[in-house]
């Protein structure tokens, strides 16, 4: 372990703290891990009830811990919760939970200050803003929302279908957690799919393989931001063939995204209105970075930054960012190599001397480490990885 006076501190306890402590320790540094939440298992448990992941086990891994059981299943929400409680005990780290960072400030001597609502303020070597997106979702503002009076809400506060018995629900969205939740729905209320495109599907195997496999197989997961962008620009659901079925037999229709709100209901791009007793907003997320904002490290909320590493604060990295260097940068497969890139950026800068080697520290994973495999979900998507 690094002989640094003071800690390198990362915040946020989900699956990208955990996979920049592990990171961390391999880079001989000594990090400290802050989670606002009960224990270090990120925002999984506040998912809703039915996510299971897109991605086989096999694919859905943090870098030197895989899954228990068939790597061929598709793990349930609760089986990420109890693998991400596994990995952490594993690390020989020091995890404060219950703790919630609520600003960094620039330290006296290089380095930063880091506030917590424990009233602590701690020295740090440096900062890896590990906190995703999940708690910071995106809802718009449309004509009339204000004066709706039905159950208006974003997919991160669904949890399960019983209540909407009966009801007419509007799911907004063209993404994985849309299509799944408002699928989930068809079975209790009358739902409608509301986007501006027609969605789009992706099959969830080719040849008789898992698309991750060809993920894999193609480096097509590693691409870099630019190159992604100009392959991708529509949102795809990842189908087994059961979504596709159900949007083209009308089980779960879709119409083109509603003009404005009324006070119990809607108007559609037609100009017809509707009684609808719920909306649900599956419109994404933003970066949950709040405590960065004294640095002035950020732009309208988003990182000014570059692969992780920031452009503006030297010893400031991120992690879990949406296409950070890659197609799979926030998510449990890729997470792992981004982090052991900015770790190995702030090892650099914040000690130049010797340090542990990998061999030499304890640990309490295997002696084999394999590279991370790759898969293809978004848990700030409801895809799961």
């Amino acid at each position: 372990m690094s002989d640094q006076v003071n800690p390198m501190i990362i915040v946020g306890g989900g699956q990208s703290g955990l996979a920049a402590a592990r990171a961390a320790l391999d880079a001989g540094l000594r990090p400290v891990l802050l989670h606002s939440g009960a224990e270090p298992v990120g925002s999984w448990p506040d998912y809703y009830d039915s996510l299971t992941l897109f991605s086989p086990a096999r694919y859905s891994t943090l870098p030197g811990m895989p899954f228990d059981g068939d790597p061929d299943r598709y793990p349930h929400r609760d089986e990420v919760v109890d693998y991400l409680r596994r990995y952490a005990d594993a690390l020989d780290v020091e995890i404060r939970t219950r703790t919630r960072v609520i600003a960094v400030r620039p330290g006296d001597s290089g380095g930063y200050l880091v506030s917590t609502d424990t009233g602590d303020e701690l020295p740090a070597v440096g900062v890896v803003a590990a906190t995703g997106s999940f708690g910071n979702p995106y809802l718009p503002t449309l004509p009339g929302q204000s004066e709706y009076t039905g159950d208006l809400r974003h997919v991160a506060q669904y949890r399960r279908p019983e209540p909407y018995d009966g009801k007419r629900v509007v799911v907004v969205g063209a993404g994985n957690s849309a299509v799944q939740v408002a699928y989930e729905l068809t079975g209790r209320a009358r739902v409608t799919l509301a986007t501006r495109e027609p969605v789009r599907f992706l099959p969830q195997r080719i040849r008789g393989r898992d698309l991750h496999h060809w993920l894999r197989v193609t480096g097509a997961d590693r691409l870099p931001r630019p190159v992604i962008t100009r392959l991708i620009r529509h949102a795809a659901v990842l189908d087994t063939g059961r979504y596709h079925d159900a949007n083209t037999s009308g089980e779960l229709p879709r119409r083109q995204m509603f003009t404005r709100f009324t006070a119990d209901g809607v108007v559609w791009s037609d100009g017809t209105t509707e009684a609808v007793d719920a909306v649900i907003f599956a419109s994404g997320y933003r970066p949950n970075l709040d405590y960065l904002a004294p640095l002035g490290a950020l732009n309208q909320g988003v990182p000014r930054q570059a692969g992780g590493i920031s452009t503006t604060h030297p010893g400031l990295h991120y992690l879990g960012l949406e296409f950070q260097r890659s197609f799979a940068s926030n998510t449990l497969r890729g997470v792992g190599r981004d982090a052991a890139h900015i770790m190995a950026t702030l090892a650099a800068r914040v000690d130049r001397r010797p340090r542990l080697s990998r061999q030499a520290r304890p640990t309490a994973f295997s002696a084999e480490r394999p590279t991370p495999p790759v898969h293809a979900d978004r848990a700030t998507d409801g895809a799961g990885g």
